[in-house]
Order: C-alpha cells, then sequence, then structure tokens
C-alpha cells in the first residue's frame, strides 16, 4: 500500500505562501489552475492507485507468472513500497532544490513506461523489476507535485486545492480493491495498462501548462550521497523484514540486512548534521508535530496493510471467492474512507486536528477488533465482516487524511516537499512491515485452524493502530489560527 500523497496544510488552516519561482519572482499564472489541479491530482491518484490495486489481484498475477508462494508474490507490493519509500527523501529534497515541473514530468513518464513493461511481463522477477521502476517513478512525481500545487493555485482556493491534492490518495485506497476485482475479469495485465493512456494524456497536459522555473532560496545543491545512504537503510531494512520468514530471522542474510540498514541510517544521520543542505533537514525532527505525525503514519500504514491484505486473504482463500467478489466485498470499507475524509474536515474545525486523527484510528481498531471477535469456522459476510470493516472505514477516512494534512503544517514552505517525503515514507516502511507481519503470522499459524490464524491476524493489527491512536494525539499544531512563518518551525 503505498501511501496517499502528504499535504502541507489542516483542514481549515490557511496555506503558505506560494514559492516563487526562478530569480525570486512570483510564478506566472496557468491559464487554467483548475486543469493543471486535475493533472496532479490524477497523476498522484495513479501512483497511489498502483499500490493498493494489487492486492486483490495477486493470485490472478501468480497463475499468470507462474508463482503460488506469497512470501514472493509478496514482493510485487513490497517492492513497490521498498522503492518508493526509499526514494522519497532523496527525491523530495532535489525538488527542493530544482523545483516541481521537470522532475513532475521525469517522475510520470518513468512511471507509465515502467507499466507497460509491468504488463508485458511473464516471469514474477521481471514484474517485481518494473514495480520498482514504477516506484521510483512515482517515489519523484509525489514530492514534485506537491510544489506545483503550491506555485499553481489561485491564493484565494489554496487550501481547497491541497484539500483535493491529498484527498485523491485517499481516494485510490477507496478505489483500488474496486479496481483491481474489475480488472482482472478481462486479464491481470490491465491493472498496469490502464495507466498508459491516462499516464499518457497527463504528461502532455502538464508539459503545455506547468511553469517553467526552478525553485528560489536553494542555490546548493543537496547531500546526493546522503541521500544515497538513506536509501541503501531503507531498502535494507525493508528487504530484511520481508524476506526473514523465507530465510530465517536468525540467518545471516537477516541479520546482515539489518546491520547494513543501520550502520548506513547513523553514517546518513552524521552526514546530515554537518552538511550545509542535508539529505535530511534533522531540525524538522525538533518539531513535535511533525515527529508525532511520522510515528503515527508509520504505525497506521503497518495496521491498514495488515487488515487490508488479511480480510483480502481470507476472502479467496478461504471462502475461494473470485477476485470480483473480493473486490466488490472489499469495497464498502474502503468507500467509506472519502465520506468520512469530508467529515474529518469538519471536525478538524471544532476539535483539535490530533483528537480527530486518534479518534479516527480508534475506530479502526475497534472495527478490526469486531472482525477478531467474530471470527470462526462458519463466517457471514453481512453480519460478521461488514459491521466491523465499514467502521474501520470509517476510521481510516478521519485518521489518515487528518494524519497526512497535519504533519507539515508548522515547517517552512521550503521544507514542504522534503517534510512531506519523510512523512510518506513513514508511511511506506510501515507499509512493509505491515505485510511482513503477516506473511509471518499467516506461516506460524499454517498447521493451525484458519479462523483462527486470521483472528490473531485481526488483533494485531487492531493493536497496532490503537497505539497510532495515541501517537496522533501529537499531532495538533501549537498555533491553530494559521501555518509557521519560514524558518519558525524548523529552526
Amino acid at each position: 500500500m503505498t501511501s496517499p500523497p502528504p499535504n502541507v496544510t489542516p483542514a481549515g488552516h490557511p496555506g503558505p505562501a506560494r514559492a516563487s519561482l526562478s530569480g525570486g519572482r512570483p510564478a506566472a499564472r496557468p491559464v487554467h489552475p483548475g486543469l493543471v489541479l486535475a493533472v496532479l491530482a490524477t497523476s498522484v491518484f495513479l501512483s497511489g492507485l498502483d499500490a493498493f490495486v494489487v492486492n486483490v489481484a495477486l493470485e490472478p498475477i501468480g497463475q499468470g507468472v507462474g508463482e503460488t508462494s506469497l512470501s514472493k508474490l509478496s514482493w510485487i507490493l513490497n517492492g513497490y513500497a521498498i522503492v518508493y519509500a526509499a526514494l522519497l527523501v532523496p527525491a523530495g529534497r532535489l525538488t527542493d532544490r530544482f523545483g516541481g515541473r521537470n522532475g513532475f514530468l521525469l517522475g510520470l513518464s518513468v512511471f507509465t513506461a515502467a507499466s507497460l513493461g509491468a504488463a508485458a511481463s511473464g516471469d514474477l522477477w521481471v514484474l517485481v523489476a518494473f514495480r520498482f521502476l514504477q516506484a521510483a517513478g512515482a517515489a519523484v512525481l509525489t514530492p514534485a507535485s506537491l510544489g506545483l500545487v503550491l506555485t499553481t493555485a489561485p491564493p484565494a482556493k489554496l487550501t481547497r486545492y491541497i484539500q483535493i491534492w491529498a484527498s485523491s490518495g485517499s481516494l485510490a485506497a477507496a478505489a483500488g480493491p474496486m479496481a483491481g476485482g474489475l480488472l482482472v475479469q478481462a486479464a491481470w495485465q490491465w491493472i498496469f495498462l490502464l495507466n498508459l493512456p491516462i499516464g499518457i494524456a497527463a504528461l502532455v497536459l502538464a508539459a503545455r501548462l506547468l511553469p517553467r522555473g526552478r525553485q528560489a532560496g536553494a542555490a546548493r545543491m543537496p547531500d546526493l550521497p546522503g541521500g544515497a545512504l538513506l536509501a541503501v537503510a531503507i531498502g535494507s531494512l525493508a528487504l530484511g523484514l520481508v524476506q526473514a520468514p523465507v530465510w530465517g530471522w536468525g540467518a545471516a542474510p537477516t541479520i546482515g540486512s539489518f546491520a547494513v540498514a543501520a550502520v548506513a541510517l547513523v553514517l546518513c544521520l552524521l552526514r546530515s548534521a554537518r552538511h550545509p543542505v542535508p539529505a535530511v533537514d534533522l531540525r524538522l525532527l525538533r518539531n513535535p508535530v511533525f515527529a508525532w505525525a511520522g510515528v503515527a503514519t508509520l504505525l497506521f500504514y503497518a495496521a491498514f496493510a495488515v487488515q487490508l491484505l488479511g480480510i483480502t486473504l481470507w476472502l479467496q482463500q478461504e471462502w475461494h471467492w473470485s477476485a470480483i467478489e473480493t473486490g466488490l466485498g472489499v469495497a464498502p470499507g474502503p468507500a467509506m474512507v472519502f465520506v468520512a475524509s469530508a467529515a474529518g474536515r469538519r471536525l478538524a474545525r471544532r476539535l483539535p486536528v490530533g483528537v480527530v486523527a486518534a479518534l479516527g484510528a480508534a475506530l479502526v481498531a475497534a472495527g478490526t477488533a469486531l472482525l477478531a471477535l467474530a471470527a470462526g469456522d462458519r463466517l457471514h459476510y453481512a453480519t460478521d465482516i461488514l459491521p466491523g470493516w465499514i467502521v474501520a472505514g470509517v476510521g481510516v477516512g478521519l485518521a489518515l487524511p487528518t494524519l497526512i494534512s497535519s504533519a507539515t503544517a508548522e515547517l517552512p514552505k521550503d521544507k514542504a516537499a522534503t517534510g512531506s517525503a519523510v512523512v510518506a515514507m513513514a508511511g511506506q516502511v510501515g507499509n512493509v512491515i505491515g505485510v511482513s507481519v503477516l506473511v509471518v503470522l499467516l506461516a506460524a499459524g499454517a498447521a493451525g485452524p484458519p479462523a483462527h490464524t486470521f483472528s490473531h491476524v485481526w488483533w494485531t493489527s487492531a493493536a497496532v493502530v490503537a497505539l497510532s491512536a495515541l501517537a496522533a494525539l501529537g499531532i495538533t499544531p501549537r498555533r491553530r489560527t494559521g501555518v509557521a512563518e519560514p524558518g519558525a518551525a524548523a529552526g
């Protein structure tokens, strides 16, 4: 599950001043700012959709490429999440330096071309390689699109534009299972082929409409070796988590992966503490709202990954539902996300955003607990699965958009792309952890009753998202009246 794109402004808060382009001059306003927003939101929606659409299609894809092992098929999900997480922060830092237009066009081009390669793949590992390329493109276009929203939105509509852009990620989460179920009825390749006409149309429009120029105020090149070390750290950590059930937790490759991750992270932090333009500005972590948002997002995505893939596998493997039946069965929960997110924006005008996010995460925990309590050998969808799934969907709609829209609220505008990339990276690491935990739980319970095993899966998800609710209480900005001025929050 790839993460929805992070926002920079909580609901009800005025947005930060728009960044200027080359030479410090204001950006020339595009002729059709609404069309520009549509292009940006659609592109980010596509990159998010590709993280969710695969969940219900793992079995058809496995049949198509001749693979049945869940631990191997999980690389179709985790490969995307690993590369996306590893490259988001370096890509965001470069976007801060060079501006969004070229980065957005490059990222969307790579993503679209890799989608064609994924559809043409006849081998699992070739498919995973193209998923890597898809994720690399998504990692570039996501932070680039954030800067473009800030520079192209009409001042009077800035907050609304940011909300629409951020909601595209929530819509991807809602549409993914249903879209996957429908598309695989024709062939699993259509999951990826769908990206081609939309991506090409978005490229043509973006090339015509997006303003040219480079972000002002970032004269020096960011620390690329530091960014490479961060990518190695995240990639090695994710590799160890994904492969540990296969290699063994005490095996040399697993320990080696974690050791490489630790060493690379320490070296990255040491460089970031000394470099004038670090890969990760450590001053961002001094902001409590930003720090708590990262923790809450990581935990939330880990729980959500366990929950979503767990319910999908239950319906397909234990009830033997088809992909379309599974998509329809899963859809009611995610469908509540978009509806509840609108209610969350209204609640955030009356309640602290931390309370709104915590309330949403608590509802997810409650809904997941209902699934765990109902788990048995003779489940009925309408009475034992649907109620808890809908409650969880409402909770996701309240919590997730609030978390991602509040994370960077107190950061200066020139740190927005990097800050949003760090939060998105936390979500993708959580995604990998969640899928890996699910694989471990299912392997451990393979000899026992399936209902007992999946009950453990859902109790685990409920416990993790309850911790996310506690962390979410820390995301309320210190100033409810507006966003901090540049430099106020990041030191």
